[in-house]
């Protein structure tokens, strides 16, 4: 667990930019998918505005849409960004490559399960509590490195992101799903308080053409 002091460090957990497979509303997992060029555009807007947050350091999942994300901020702030395989998304198994609409038509008490907040391995991959406990563990790490004050920019993917915020916040797992989902290159920010991390900021970003929903 990211544990809270009086420090006042920062959290932001940054979604990768659109890709093809998001503007299909298809689940990408772990499946390897380049931005497409939206998302580019998206990551330099937004890349702007973290900018001026001045991170302390930037982390980010090896996969090439949330790398890709990363590196228009370090380019604007000379902090590379250190690949952390933790941080990848949620394995999802069978439902890899598939598009909402067909993962309804054919796991639709699974999917309607998972949507309720149980525990589901989404086409027999990865528990939620297990892609927290794995992407957790590098924020932890990182964060602890961070000065009074600091701040630490997560890039990664939207259900990484909704079950790393849910175990900071202490959250039940059964109620991470009400934090709904980060559009493309959005961001939450959680805020150190010495009473515990606060979620200050929700689904920020700088203005986009188009949002897409989860992956």
């Amino acid at each position: 667990m990211v544990t809270a002091s009086s420090r006042g460090r920062r959290i932001v957990l940054w979604r990768h930019g659109q890709t093809a497979w998001n503007r299909e509303q298809r689940f990408q997992g772990t499946i390897d998918i380049e931005l497409n060029p939206e998302g580019v555009r998206e990551a330099r807007r937004a890349a702007r505005v973290l900018a001026a947050l001045a991170p302390d350091a930037v982390i980010t999942s090896r996969l090439k849409r949330a790398a890709a994300t990363a590196r228009e901020l370090s380019a604007l702030t000379l902090r590379p960004a250190a690949p952390e395989e933790g941080l990848r998304e949620a394995y999802t198994g069978r439902w890899q490559g598939l598009t909402h609409d067909e993962i309804v038509a054919e796991y639709g008490e699974e999917y309607e399960a998972w949507k309720q907040g149980e525990p589901v391995r989404r086409g027999g991959g990865e528990l939620d509590t297990e892609v927290a406990e794995r992407a957790v563990a590098v924020v932890e790490r990182h964060a602890d490195r961070l000065p009074d004050g600091g701040t630490l920019v997560v890039v990664s993917h939207g259900g990484t992101i909704r079950a790393t915020a849910g175990h900071v916040l202490r959250m039940d797992p059964g109620h991470w799903m009400s934090l709904a989902g980060l559009s493309n290159c959005r961001w939450h920010v959680l805020s150190e308080e010495s009473s515990g991390w606060r979620l200050s900021v929700r689904n920020a970003g700088a203005p986009q053409e188009e949002e897409f929903g989860e992956g």
